[in-house]
């Protein structure tokens, strides 16, 4: 039997920046992983720190304190992750999207936050290969990107370097609060014993939390992505299109039946590698992680709508993964009242990358009971049960 004094369930880049924090300030970790570590949904995304597509308020806030962090992150890790914060844009088709853009930009200046209109000048300036058509769009300044492999495993190394200890291979069979206050977690790798449990599942989330009796509302969104290959110099930064905004809160939009029913959005990253992702895609089809070809082609048009030249370029691969979703597109990040020293942090949606800092910090703050770092009741696992939603 193993113990120590932080059990973290989950080696994606949640648990890899919870890891960092919790041995930073002392603790004893060790994170168990049932694949291999960074390969689930942290491995299948871009690698985005965002506060473009974040409601005003709460949500923008915590992205600005997370991309704060990563940027001290940059600084203090001896390896680097491929940290650029070159800002992103939303481009608009149409007077009406224009017109919504304008009044995000008016939400988020008056929250104090670095965004701005762009017009159809300063659209053409980013890229000549935009269509000629397009509006114009917005920006926000401080967005960043990391390559999400590279920062989830230099957390790990540096939580490795303060005695924490990671264990692949490892998957949770049962769970269960003895009478002693500690935690009994039976693995396909051994027994472990726990002062503390984090569940950092992302997806799984739920399934661990059933062996303690708790539902927790997380489902799995399925996304797809494809990998092209830069021939030209196509852009400098992330690119969305603002119908992205409309497709992740669940509005209504003027496309076409397949980009409708499969949630299609542009998202164009360009990687260090010099390639580019282009996304995105959300469907409800539980655990399956197959590529449809039928979205790829619905995500390539609609690539191609904004960016015309893009249909002569090659296509390196495509993947699919799926992200967290909770109702309120709000993370999970919080003690459990009733079963004390146990916390859940999952539920990032497509966030994880954005929010995997904030995440590991006030993990740590609740596990050391220090105050935290932003507000953490909209964060809490008891909204969904008071209905308290977020949204």
């Amino acid at each position: 039997m193993k113990h120590c004094d932080v059990l973290v369930i989950g080696g994606g880049i949640i648990g890899c920046s919870i890891a960092y924090y919790v041995s930073k300030y002392g603790r004893d970790v060790t994170v168990i992983e049932k694949g291999e570590f960074v390969s689930g949904t942290s491995s299948r995304c871009d690698g985005n720190i965002l506060a473009i597509d974040k409601d005003p308020g709460f949500d923008s806030q915590m992205s600005l304190f997370s991309q704060k962090l990563v940027d001290e992150l940059s600084r203090d890790l001896e390896q680097t992750f491929e940290y650029r914060a070159p800002g992103s844009i939303l481009v608009c088709e149409s007077d009406e999207e224009m017109e919504a853009a304008q009044k995000w930009v008016d939400r988020q200046k008056a929250a104090g936050l670095p965004f701005r209109m762009l017009d159809r000048q300063d659209i053409r300036q980013e890229s000549p290969y935009f269509a000629d058509d397009l509006l114009g769009g917005l920006e926000c300044a401080t967005d960043s990107t990391v390559n999400p492999y590279l920062l989830a495993f230099t957390l790990l190394d540096e939580a490795k370097k303060r005695g924490a200890k990671a264990l692949r291979q490892t998957e949770v069979t049962g769970m269960k609060k003895e009478a002693n206050g500690l935690y009994k977690v039976e693995t396909t790798n051994g027994v472990f014993t726990a002062s503390y449990v984090v569940n950092a599942a992302g997806v799984w989330a739920p399934r661990i939390g059933e062996m303690l009796d708790l539902t927790i509302p997380i489902q799995p969104r399925k996304g797809q992505i494809i990998v092209a290959s830069r021939q030209q110099h196509v852009g400098s930064r992330k690119v969305m299109e603002f119908g992205y905004l409309i497709s992740k809160f669940g509005g209504e939009r003027r496309v076409d039946s397949l980009t409708e029913k499969y949630g299609i959005a542009l998202v164009f990253e360009p990687t260090e590698s010099q390639n580019f992702l282009i996304g995105s895609s959300r469907e409800f089809v539980g655990f399956d992680t197959k590529v449809n070809n039928e979205v790829m082609k619905a995500i390539a048009n609609r690539a191609i709508r904004f960016y015309p030249k893009m249909a002569d370029m090659m296509v390196i691969r495509s993947y699919a993964g799926l992200r967290p979703w909770t109702e309120d597109h709000l993370p999970i990040v919080s003690r459990v009242d009733h079963v004390p020293g146990y916390y859940i942090a999952a539920g990032h949606e497509g966030d994880g990358i954005s929010l995997a800092a904030v995440t590991g910090k006030i993990v740590e703050e609740l596990i050391n009971e220090k105050d935290t770092s932003i507000p953490v009741k909209p964060l809490s696992f008891h909204r969904f049960k008071e209905r308290v939603l977020s949204s």
